[in-house]
């Protein structure tokens, strides 16, 4: 919780507009709690039934997570990774050559 509690921090000060949190499934009451205290958008992805991604940040951030659908981010296509990395704040030349790798191995395994 007190990474949850710092992420928060980080989006109040502006520092990023959307936070991608993994934790213990148990803790997403608490966490929940705390978002909703500040005010803050947010959304929940199973990752396993003990494990979950907790999305939060900007509205129109937490719209775009939402409209990439329920599903793992190992399932994101590479366009998709590409946009949620960027907008995580990640390094744009990285996301850029991490793309160009995920979509030439898509691209491998659309064509089998």
């Amino acid at each position: 919780m007190e990474v949850l509690i710092h992420h928060i921090y980080e989006y109040k000060k502006g520092l990023r507009h959307l936070v991608l949190h993994t934790l213990d499934a148990s803790l997403l009451h608490k966490a929940e709690l705390k978002l909703q205290q500040q005010g803050i958008d947010y959304i929940v992805r199973y990752v396993t039934c003990s494990k979950i991604n907790l999305f939060f940040g900007n509205k129109d951030c937490i719209r775009i997570v939402d409209k990439i659908g329920d599903k793992t981010l190992n399932e994101y296509t590479p366009e998709e990774d590409f946009v949620l990395g960027t907008m995580l704040g990640y390094d744009r030349l990285q996301q850029c050559k991490r793309y160009l790798k995920r979509k030439e191995t898509f691209n491998s395994f659309s064509h089998r």
